[in-house]
């Protein structure tokens, strides 16, 4: 079942959405060569306590994961795709992360993801996130009533699969309201025109995720990590977005 959010849970959903835009800034801000993964997390950690805000992530249990996730951030490191788990891990000069972060106010969840790179970037890497970041504009773009659920896949896997990036198959976004992960599932590939008829109510977290190679992953043996099975880099961002009749409400902003 798809709850459609009234205009007051809507603003009840943007509270939590600039706790996650916050958080998200601060650990860009901190993440620097020589810094573990896990100070990044205790960054994360101070938001939420600052914020008096639970985490979406700390002690998540889903279906594919065979343990719950320790953490309050997400972690992800060249060829990580999503779901990297914060260590002792120093991060390098040139390193691509990836970071998302998922808090909750008030019984309302936001979720957001983005990519760059520490220290001295490599063109190829700023090419793979600008791209990235240009699907998810695109994704949103089409988030207005009366579209389907395709036309988001379509702009993303358009986008993503002309630039010549892989899309891991089976991983997407999510509908996000009282609970992190609601139906529907956001597909990063579909065909237009096609799926669940988008209403102004409906709320997606959209994620596109894309690497420089192959569309295959494997999963480390922390039952959460994805893996470009090439080693080549990844990219992930995300937003929370609301559909309205005015037009596509992004939530996870500042």
């Amino acid at each position: 079942m798809i709850e459609l959010k009234t205009a007051a849970e809507l603003d009840a959903m943007r509270v939590a959405g600039r706790v996650v835009a916050t958080a998200l800034t601060r650990v860009r801000a901190a993440a620097g060569v020589g810094v573990t993964l896990l100070e990044l997390d205790e960054v994360a950690r101070d938001v939420l306590a600052e914020h008096k805000a639970g985490s979406s992530f700390l002690d998540y249990l889903p279906a594919f994961a065979p343990t719950p996730y320790p953490a309050v951030l997400c972690t992800s490191v060249n060829d990580a795709i999503v779901h990297g788990i914060p260590d002792r891990t120093r991060l390098r000069d040139g390193d691509l992360l990836s970071i998302d972060f998922g808090a909750h106010v008030g019984g309302w969840h936001g979720d957001a993801a983005m990519s760059f790179v520490v220290g001295t970037p490599d063109p190829a890497d700023l090419r793979l996130i600008e791209t990235a970041e240009r699907a998810l504009a695109a994704a949103i773009g089409v988030a207005v009533p009366g579209n389907r659920l395709g036309d988001i896949g379509n702009a993303i896997g358009t986008i993503a699969r002309g630039a010549g990036y892989g899309i891991p198959p089976d991983f997407g976004g999510h509908g996000i309201g009282r609970s992190m992960h609601e139906s529907p599932s956001v597909p990063n590939e579909a065909r237009p025109g096609r799926g669940l008829r988008l209403r102004a109510g409906m709320v997606l977290a959209i994620e596109p995720m894309l690497h420089a190679g192959t569309d295959p992953f494997t999963t480390d043996d922390d039952g959460w990590t994805l893996r470009t099975t090439d080693g080549r880099r990844a990219a992930h961002v995300e937003h929370t977005v609301a559909i309205t009749d005015d037009g596509p409400r992004i939530l996870t902003t500042l």
